[in-house]
């Protein structure tokens, strides 16, 4: 708040035209009294600077198979467009950022924002997803990053990718060992994304400029389409029961190993938070994300 100096506002400040002085009625100096609160708040509110909320970035990468009946592919653009619009609107300080390909039989969306605004896209994909008719078939999420060192992208935008541009050559070779397949794509893609967020940031071209100059910049369609054929991949639907279903064990009956092991028989990869901070009166907690 600014102080009344500042504003230009104090009690030696001459009286309003018309206005008796200090040795007015009591009620006439409530009055102005009350006028120059007001006009106090008003230039307060004025020259009020409100500074943006930081948010804890997060970039998740999700893939989806298209129907092929999606004839214009510019519509899932515009789609999206639209959506990100909405939730600008709503969450007013969590930009949103990334990137969307529209391969000819899938497509790739990268997006960094909140974790909010990222469940909303989730939530959206599962929606039409459920519509007949939809265009948007089996979605995988690919790679979750909850705690990016910084932004691959200045903005969000789209491209419609030719068949003559991501017909190229794996360099990832298929496996006999078959766990290590999803692994090895999963990296494939994670290492091109964060190779062409470099490449951006030293061109400081927009990213369907540098991926018509620098094609090889573009993940195959083929990795895209083995990745969805992957079932150690969650989808979309998987990963929100995951996010509203919390693990919760209960102590109350003395098996909590038990459950443990029991419950970390469906883990696909987990981690552990422990908070040793306590007193006589507190108990240690454990936190399991899975």
């Amino acid at each position: 708040m600014f102080s009344e100096e500042t504003l230009g506002l104090h009690a030696g400040c001459p009286s309003a035209p018309g206005e008796e002085g200090p040795k007015g009625t009591k009620i006439q100096q409530n009055m102005a009294n009350q006028r120059h609160n007001m006009e106090l708040k008003r230039l307060s509110e004025t020259f009020l600077v409100v500074s943006p909320q930081k948010i804890l970035l997060q970039r998740l990468i999700v893939i989806a198979q298209l129907s092929h009946s999606l004839t214009d592919r510019t519509d899932l653009g515009a789609h999206y467009e639209k959506l990100n619009f909405d939730l600008n609107k709503e969450y007013i300080w969590d930009n949103i950022t990334g990137l969307l390909l529209k391969y000819p039989s899938c497509m790739l969306h990268i997006i960094e924002s909140s974790r909010d605004v990222l469940i909303s896209i989730l939530k959206d994909l599962r929606v039409m997803q459920q519509k007949p008719e939809s265009s948007i078939l089996e979605a995988k999420i690919v790679f979750m990053d909850h705690s990016p060192q910084s932004r691959l992208f200045q903005q969000w935008s789209y491209k419609v990718l030719n068949p003559d541009q991501v017909n190229q050559d794996t360099d990832v070779q298929e496996s006999k060992e078959e766990e290590n397949i999803a692994e090895s794509l999963v990296c494939a893609v994670v290492s091109a994304v964060e190779k062409l967020g470099k490449h951006l940031d030293t061109s400081k071209a927009p990213p369907g400029s540098v991926l018509d100059e620098t094609p090889e910049l573009i993940i195959p369609q083929k990795i895209l389409e083995r990745l969805l054929r992957r079932h150690e991949l969650q989808s979309s639907q998987q990963y929100l029961q995951m996010y509203n279903s919390p693990l919760n064990i209960s102590t109350d009956f003395g098996n909590t190993y038990e459950q443990l092991r029991e419950k970390a028989k469906h883990f696909s990869a987990y981690s552990v938070a422990l908070d040793e901070s306590t007193d006589n009166t507190d108990t240690a907690q454990l936190a399991i994300y899975s």
